[in-house]
């Protein structure tokens, strides 16, 4: 698709942000009514899969779209994910047992895979690189407003609507999105009959919930299943890359995935979202067990990421033409080691304004570096490859979290299992002391330090992890970005310096 100035961009823009905060609100409105939910439908033990169903087909569809948004243009595919997750919404909210809800999740996740890549997508053809910057911070408020107001709004449904209507609100505001790309966006038409790789796509998303089901039996001790799922996973794999080979526009194209800078910044995002999920896990669970504060406490020390964030994104998005790309790139990553090395100070009589700055600085250098890995990846590849390449940063980033929570768990498991000279902390032990229960509990000092013990090595791991996205973005090649008589970045080979 190229340009077309007889789109509106604000107007575009305004679109963009409607769906996007749609989808951003709905993972913290949703842990916030869960509760309530689960108590009406039953089914405790199937808690954990309203979460992973979304977050499963919304990973696996995120490079599907954008494939089809390359095919066949982006206004199509963000409409048809709009009306797919309003469809979810409407049905999440007649969810009448557990089963029934994860399946309209499923539902939901597969929309949620198609606005993100692809809206992130229309921001790259409307505006070139020494703007988007901008518009990309913008977008990164959206996600820090979400997060903070989510809870606000699930709590004031929960005690006075329906918990229905966590779902319900999706629909005007999905309608009003979808009205504006409908009137405002405009793109040229496409003439070409493109071949679609159905069977890639089914592979892609039977390997990848393989995956899912393989870390989700592992964590939970299962051996036989999780080296089932494995088996199969691997098996996938096999085929897909089989298949991606031979097909003719393959979904996923390993020449554009191989390339060192998109290879560079997806490592380092994948990184980043792994240190996302352990930071926002398991800092409050420090903040709340081990320094004994409010969870109101505890929740604003992992505010202050959101806040972090959003300023990260917005000032390397008014220096990319003055400092650099790259030099923006690998420096505002170094701020993600730095917050997590704060961590590592984090003792049982510390303060947890030690915690708010540790994730304000983490928080800062994951939205200087996430904005500068998206422009890079947009501007090196063509534009019939942008959104293809878009979802792939995209799809590195959710696969981390993934990862992340299943690493950081069993770090954590393993600390409170192997903790130095005391018994070994019990399940009920440490649900009481983050309820703040402990009091009732003759040793909650000793249970303090054990769970003191164990999230200070998950929070070392963290640091570890931080190093190599700083490590990874090195290998990014000197690039320039910007107009004029610069060279056109689409010209670039993958190594040129």
């Amino acid at each position: 698709m190229s340009r077309n100035l007889q789109s509106s961009r604000p107007l575009v823009i305004a679109a963009v942000m409607a769906s996007m905060a749609m989808v951003a609100i709905e993972a913290t409105i949703v842990s916030t009514a869960m509760p309530q939910i689960v108590a009406q439908l039953g089914d405790l033990h199937l808690y954990s899969w309203v979460f992973s169903s979304f977050l499963l087909t919304q990973t696996a569809m995120t490079v599907v779209f954008g494939k089809l948004a390359d095919l066949y243009g982006r206004k199509p595919v963000i409409l048809a994910g709009i009306a797919i997750f309003l469809l979810g919404s409407v049905l999440a909210g007649f969810a009448w047992s557990m089963p029934a809800m994860i399946a309209f999740r499923l539902i939901q996740g597969v929309g949620a895979g198609a606005i993100q890549p692809v809206t992130l997508t229309v921001v790259a053809d409307l505006y070139p690189a020494h703007e988007r910057g901008k518009v990309q911070g913008y977008l990164a408020s959206v996600w820090a407003i979400s997060a903070v107001i989510g809870p606000m709004v699930g709590g004031f449904i929960i005690h006075n609507l329906s918990w229905a209507w966590i779902f319900w609100m999706n629909v005007p505001i999905g309608l009003a999105s979808a009205a504006g790309f409908i009137a405002f966006l405009r793109e040229s038409e496409r003439h070409a009959r493109p071949s679609i790789d159905f069977g890639g796509a089914a592979l892609f998303m039977a390997a990848f919930a393989a995956l899912m089901m393989a870390l989700t039996y592992g964590g939970d001790d299962k051996a036989a299943p999780a080296s089932l799922a494995g088996g199969f996973f691997v098996l996938c794999v096999l085929l897909f890359v089989w298949q991606e080979r031979r097909a003719a526009e393959p979904m996923i194209s390993f020449a554009l995935w191989s390339r060192r800078p998109i290879a560079a910044c997806n490592g380092a995002t994948l990184l980043s979202g792994m240190i996302l999920m352990g930071s926002t896990t398991f800092l409050p669970m420090y903040v709340q067990g081990v320094l004994h504060r409010s969870p109101v406490i505890a929740g604003l020390a992992l505010t202050m990421m959101m806040v972090g964030w959003p300023t990260g994104a917005t000032l390397a998005a008014k220096s990319f033409h003055r400092i650099g790309l790259r030099r923006i790139l690998i420096g505002g990553s170094a701020f993600i080691p730095l917050g997590a090395a704060l961590l590592l100070f984090l003792s049982p009589g510390g303060s947890p304004l030690v915690a708010g700055f540790g994730s304000l600085i983490m928080g800062f250098g994951m939205g200087t570096s996430s904005v500068s890995c998206l422009v890079l990846i947009q501007e090196i590849v063509r534009m019939d490859e942008r959104g293809s390449a878009t979802a792939s940063n995209l799809f590195s980033r959710n696969l981390g979290s993934t990862l992340g929570a299943t690493l950081f768990g069993a770090v954590l498991n393993f600390g409170l299992s192997h903790s130095k000279g005391v018994a070994v902390v019990t399940s009920d032990q440490l649900k009481a002391l983050l309820q703040n229960q402990a009091a009732s509990l003759g040793d909650s000092d000793t249970i303090r330090m054990v769970l003191h013990q164990s999230l200070h090595l998950t929070f070392i791991s963290l640091f570890a992890i931080a190093i190599f996205v700083v490590a990874l973005l090195t290998f990014v090649p000197p690039i320039s970005i910007g107009t004029g008589k610069k060279k056109p970045l689409e010209t670039l080979s993958p190594i040129e310096h």
